[in-house]
């Protein structure tokens, strides 16, 4: 006797469709899974075995195999627990499913019956609308981030008896008692299922697309005192999804301005929402049911001890790691000669590519990974370089200085755009008032519509995603700003990588002014935010 059913799992942050095959034949009682399984399912036999028995239904005293197909692709996770089971009590004519359905199944089984939710639901379910099924059968649990996606069915299960309720509500089988179900299906032939609608009741309806409110509205500029030139960096950084550095002695407010930063950026629109949803998805950071997509930008900021691995993913099937989870996002490095230098070696690729390719032996796993990159950092190792009160006085030697600052490569340090000194605030009683996240937001979101109009018809969104030909083609600069741009980067011999990006720079401010064409004065104030290159500090 021979059965399939189709199931999923993740590959990356992307669903790969599997055929879980079932064959029972004449021979000593055994079940083999093959195709590559993990120990996760590997396992599985054993926890459908006790599901199929404390559900009633009797697990087939055969020759048992289980074939994933493709064979020559590794697999990992419990999310083919529910196919198996069904799969294996259909072939042994115990269950009939609807011929007309096209379904995926999904989830992971406990040993009493119910059915536990697995992670990636989203993109899983997304292969299953790409791939032209008509329904998918999953954890209840998983319901409601299954129905983020729009055009397929979505039918949900608490436990393996949900499949039979006929038999679960009938008179002399309480659905509590386990006692008396053993050999009912034999006693009374196949339970028959012409469709899944009674699945439907199991978990109320959701939207598919609703707005939720900020978890960083408590955030706010107005917060932070002074420190209008560093505010006025952050808006540039935030207008053109810039890179940015801010360089201070403890206590000037950097990681406290930093950390407001999402509070300036628009929400997702709703496809980029899909895609950060489900990057978590895959990550099992949707650790509750969601309520609609995510729409506030990912704002990530590991520890200084993160390996390599955990900044850009891995594993034996790679997971994606913090760049990626920063997606559409802003990936935060406070005290970032604190983390090891090959840790952020790693990060020059995923900068300029905007995307993270980790290759293994059997394939390459490319993940997303277009983030803002925002850091902070101290002059010096004590901290006090470049403070001016008489009782914080820079203790470090000019050789500890350098050794400090060595270690962020020119490289990296070349793929940060904006360098911003962050001073003592002084006497900031008297610096005025500071303008608020809601005012600064509308600058950005009305530059952000300037560059969506600008690039409507190319697949860049921002200023800083502009390179080679096209940037040329797109930014000009008059011939005074050309000269001065041309002999700074002869004087401090800055690189070409340099040039670009203050090029970009000056096209974002240009933009934020609400100019049409690039000025000296947009030059030169790009030009200054690079203080690092300028030694100025």
């Amino acid at each position: 006797m021979y059965g399939k059913l189709y199931s999923s799992c993740l590959y990356g942050i992307d669903g790969v469709l599997i055929e879980v095959e079932t064959d029972l034949s004449n021979g000593l009682p055994m079940t083999s899974i093959i195709g590559l399984p993990d120990s996760a399912i590997r396992e599985a036999v054993e926890r459908v075995r006790a599901a199929i028995k404390n559900c009633g239904y009797q697990y087939p005293l055969q020759r048992i195999t289980i074939n994933l197909a493709p064979a020559d692709l590794r697999k990992e996770g419990s999310s083919f627990d529910l196919a198996i089971a069904i799969a294996l009590l259909a072939t042994s004519g115990q269950l009939v499913l609807p011929p007309e359905e096209r379904t995926l199944v999904l989830g992971e089984l406990a040993l009493d019956g119910s059915i536990r939710s697995v992670p990636g639901m989203l993109s899983m379910v997304d292969l299953a609308k790409r791939q032209g099924f008509t329904s998918v059968l999953l954890p209840s649990d998983n319901v409601q981030e299954a129905r983020l996606i729009r055009g397929i069915e979505i039918y949900g299960l608490r436990h393996l008896m949900d499949l039979a309720p006929d038999l679960t509500n009938s008179p002399d089988h309480p659905p509590n008692d386990m006692s008396n179900t053993m050999g009912k299906t034999t006693g009374t032939g196949p339970i028959t299922l012409k469709n899944y609608n009674h699945l439907r009741s199991c978990v109320p309806a959701s939207s598919p697309w609703i707005k939720t409110t900020s978890s960083l509205s408590s955030e706010n500029y107005s917060d932070v005192l002074g420190q209008h030139h560093v505010k006025r960096a952050l808006m540039i950084a935030a207008a053109g999804m810039h890179n940015i550095m801010l360089v201070g002695p403890p206590g000037t407010g950097k990681t406290m301005l930093i950390k407001r930063l999402p509070t300036i950026l628009p929400p997702l629109s709703e496809e980029e929402a899909l895609e950060v949803t489900k990057v978590l998805s895959a990550a099992g950071q949707l650790k509750e049911a969601p309520q609609g997509l995510i729409t506030d930008r990912p704002f990530r900021s590991p520890h200084h001890t993160i390996s390599a691995s955990g900044l850009i993913g891995g594993g034996g099937i790679p997971n994606p790691g913090e760049v990626s989870l920063a997606h559409r996002g802003i990936l935060f490095l406070d005290e970032l000669p604190e983390f090891q230098r090959q840790v952020l070696e790693v990060l020059r690729q995923p900068l300029e590519d905007q995307t993270v390719t980790i290759s293994r032996a059997r394939a390459a796993f490319t993940f997303p990974a277009q983030f803002m990159l925002a850091c902070s950092m101290n002059p010096c190792p004590c901290g006090y370089l470049s403070a001016q009160g008489q009782d914080q006085r820079c203790i470090c030697s000019p050789a500890r200085v350098a050794a400090y600052r060595a270690r962020i490569s020119g490289p990296l340090l070349d793929r940060i755009d904006l360098q911003i000194e962050v001073p003592p605030p002084g006497d900031w009683r008297k610096s005025g008032a500071s303008p608020s996240s809601a005012d600064m937001q509308s600058k950005v979101i009305a530059a952000h519509a300037i560059q969506a109009k600008r690039y409507a018809n190319h697949p860049v969104r921002w200023n800083s995603q502009l390179s080679g030909t096209f940037l040329r083609k797109t930014i000009h600069l008059p011939p005074a700003a050309e000269l001065l741009l041309d002999e700074t980067l002869t004087t401090l011999q800055l690189s070409m990588r340099a040039r670009d990006r203050i090029m970009k720079m000056a096209q974002t401010i240009a933009d934020l002014d609400h100019e049409g064409m690039i000025q000296t004065a947009h030059v030169a104030e790009a030009i200054q935010y690079r203080q690092l290159d300028l030694n100025l500090f």
